[in-house]
């Protein structure tokens, strides 16, 4: 078989664009500029009329960074959300999140992968990590306006090979992860990936992780590949819901106290994933993707933390004594996503067309069982152990027996979708190209009340439009613009048991795209305006439900830049200006939400910049050495809804050592958090604060094969 023609295969791209993207004189050694993913078509990122951002392996190794929150926060148009305790990943691209009530949703090779209850992601197995800003729904369908997240993973190839590697860090943290491809001539092959880790925290909480994602590529014939990947993870860890402002005030409370019970024990999440995928070339010009993915989620186990009700809180009135709820948890989700997709290029006179067609279907269900013991409102007669308080200046650990909980929900919502999409690039000449396309989505939900046998249903269809522009004004500038609308639905009801209308949304963006130093810089600039409506937030008052804010609106400026500068210096830049804010006014004095047209989205910053940088040097024949670091600045963020609290800006540094020794070792050490500054991630509320990571050290050896 052809390298290029293999190549084709493994990524998608067709052989036509292989070509044109890839030439490496005498070497015979083929490098690919541009890869098809499904949605995607075989179109580099200069002639894309959006923003897109990569994290590739060198960031994500000279970060050592091992958790997908971590990555994002390399991008600066991504802000972190409310984390549940620190067991799942959520976050908001250009100003817009989805459900606080759920995870964050991104994709895994193209599939939503994200939904579900299967702790936070672990970046073992994954190749790279792709930032698709703007009006993406007209083809991913159901998704957030600011943008997408898509994970690339780690598959199997030709190439015969295996790394182990072990390391150690602060709070007794200690991990191992390998990576061993098995080729078997040119038909088959096996890529075997896992790690374990088992780590303490600053807060005195510790979790045990492990994760096996195997995937397997058989060729089935000169133009015909199938893979398969298996993600299989199992992750313990103590809920912790941080720490606490009093009347406003952070601080006053060590960030290293714990408010939880560690006679709780850990929750438990787990995840079965399974994806299966045929590729077939017609021939240079058509090709097919057909597959499908099934994914089980589950998070059970007990929790204490905060009570947030005013009345029912004593912390208010000493400034010490901390009311807690006790909670258990038995969330559950299953998700099956199947594609069919075809991409082509034909002409029509003198116009040239690529264009991508397909349709998915989509069902997820979610089972949450979730029981509860509240503190009584606050009275003369309260005692402590009636409202399960703690000293936050001097804690004691199961000072009262563990609350027995009750009864609180039991509900089943389910979502069933089918989508059809339809995009056409075309080259007008004059290095001009312009894009349409669109979408329809005919959706079915349905939510069940287990606990009193009440359940509704409702149907919605929507067809969600784009339409985009490039220009290439020489080989170093592009200019483009983007327009798209979207719609998700949202999952769930209000306590009442009413299902809520889908949110929709309109997007735009211009910004031009920059080709530096010979190819070896590249950057975009964009200014962009989103809306949403029918936005949702956290019900207060009841865990678990959701209540309607009506509008939100978010406009920015975002720079990256990506590459290497004279003296091959390696750098990733990174700075958004975003403003998100409420567009309509919210007074329900059932939950004493006061929302007004202007407020501020919760935890998202106006400002937030990242700059990483590295340089290696070739001591001697036998010894290579990297050194880098980095700059993190986050702005300050409103840090509970319909309030004036919020969460302070905050600046880190990071830096990082790397020796690779002959071919096969390598050693790593770095430093992060290097001024020991006290920082607060994210937050729900001022009760419910994450506080962020002291300084920490970590050590690290690799062996490759």
């Amino acid at each position: 078989m052809k390298p290029a023609l293999l190549i084709a295969l493994l990524t998608g791209l067709s052989t036509p664009a292989l070509a044109a993207a890839a030439d490496d004189g005498d070497s015979g050694e083929i490098i690919v500029s541009a890869t098809r993913q499904p949605y995607r078509g075989d179109f580099t990122i200069k002639e894309t009329p959006a923003a897109i951002t990569t994290i590739d392996q060198t960031w994500l190794n000279n970060n050592n960074i091992l958790r997908l929150t971590d990555a994002l926060d390399l991008n600066a148009s991504v802000a972190r959300q409310n984390n549940f305790g620190g067991l799942w990943d959520a976050f908001a691209v250009r100003g817009f999140a989805g459900d606080e009530n759920l995870p964050s949703g991104y994709l895994v090779n193209g599939y939503n992968n994200g939904r579900g209850f299967g702790g936070t992601r672990d970046v073992s197995g994954i190749e790279k990590i792709e930032v698709l800003k703007g009006p993406q729904a007209a083809l991913f369908g159901r998704g957030e306006p600011g943008g997408v997240i898509n994970i690339l993973t780690k598959k199997a190839d030709f190439d015969t090979r295996a790394s182990l590697g072990v390391q150690a860090g602060s709070w007794d943290r200690q991990r191992v992860d390998g990576d061993i491809n098995l080729a078997a001539g040119q038909t088959a092959a096996v890529r075997l990936i896992g790690f374990y880790e088992d780590a303490g925290s600053f807060r005195g909480t510790r979790s045990n992780r492990w994760g096996f994602t195997p995937s397997v590529l058989v060729k089935l014939g000169e133009r015909t590949a199938l893979t398969y990947e298996l993600e299989l993870t199992r992750s313990e860890a103590q809920f912790d819901r941080g720490v606490v402002a009093i009347n406003g005030q952070l601080g006053v409370m060590s960030r290293r106290t714990f408010l939880g019970e560690p006679g709780d024990g850990p929750l438990d999440a787990e995840v079965n994933g399974h994806q299966l995928q045929l590729s077939h070339e017609f021939n240079d010009n058509w090709s097919i993707l057909i597959g499908g993915q099934q994914r089980d989620t589950r998070l059970t186990g007990f929790s204490t933390e905060a009570e947030l009700a005013g009345g029912r809180q004593r912390l208010g009135r000493d400034g010490r004594s901390l009311s807690r709820q006790r909670r258990f948890r038995d969330y559950d989700a299953e998700h099956q996503v199947v594609r069919g997709e075809v991409q082509g290029r034909f002409a029509t006179g003198s116009l040239k067309h690529r264009v991508l067609f397909g349709a998915d279907y989509d069902n997820f269900e979610n089972s949450q069982l979730f029981l509860r013991f509240r503190p009584p409102a606050i009275g003369a007669t309260t005692t402590a152990q009636q409202s399960n308080d703690i000293d936050i200046l001097a804690p004691v650990y199961g000072r009262f027996p563990l609350p027995t909980t009750g009864p609180q929900t039991n509900r089943l919502d389910t979502q069933e979708a089918v989508g059809v999409y339809l995009q056409d690039q075309i080259d007008l000449g004059g290095g001009v190209q312009i894009r349409l396309g669109g979408r329809y989505d005919d959706l079915s939900q349905t939510t069940l009340n287990r606990a009193n046998g009440i359940g509704s249903a409702r149907d919605f269809s929507r067809f969600s439009p784009q339409a985009g522009i490039v220009y290439e004004v020489n080989p170093q500038i592009s200019l483009y613009g983007a327009y798209g609308e979207g719609f998700r639905a949202n999952i769930g009801a209000d306590v009442a048991g009413r299902i809520f209308n889908p949110e929709t949304s309109r997007s735009a963006e211009i910004g031009t795209k920059l080709s530096l130093l010979d190819g070896r810089l590249t950057g975009t600039v964009a200014l962009f305006t989103l809306t949403k409506d029918n936005v949702l937030a956290a019900d207060p008052a009841n865990p678990g439900f959701s209540v309607p804010i009506g509008r939100a609106r978010s406009r920015g400026l975002e720079v990256d830049v990506n590459g290497k500068l004279p003296g091959d210096v390696d750098l990733l830049l990174s700075y958004a200006f975003v403003d998100a804010t409420a567009r309509a006014n919210v007074l329900d004095p059932n939950f004493s939400l006061n929302i007004r047209v202007g407020d501020r989205l919760i935890n998202i910053p106006r400002h937030q910049f990242n700059v990483q940088a590295a340089k290696a040097v070739q001591v001697t024949d036998s010894l290579k050495l990297s050194l880098g670091g980095g700059v993190q600045h986050t702005g300050g963020r409103l840090g509970e809804t319909a309030t004036q609290f919020f969460l302070p800006a905050y600046t880190l540094a990071r830096v990082f050592a790397r020796a690779e020794i002959g071919r096969h070792v390598e050693l790593f050490a770095e430093m992060t958090n290097m001024f020991n500054t006290s920082y607060y991630t994210n937050s729900f509320a001022q009760l419910w604060v994450q506080p962020g990571q002291p300084r920490a050290g970590t050590v690290a050896v690799r062996v490759k094969y």
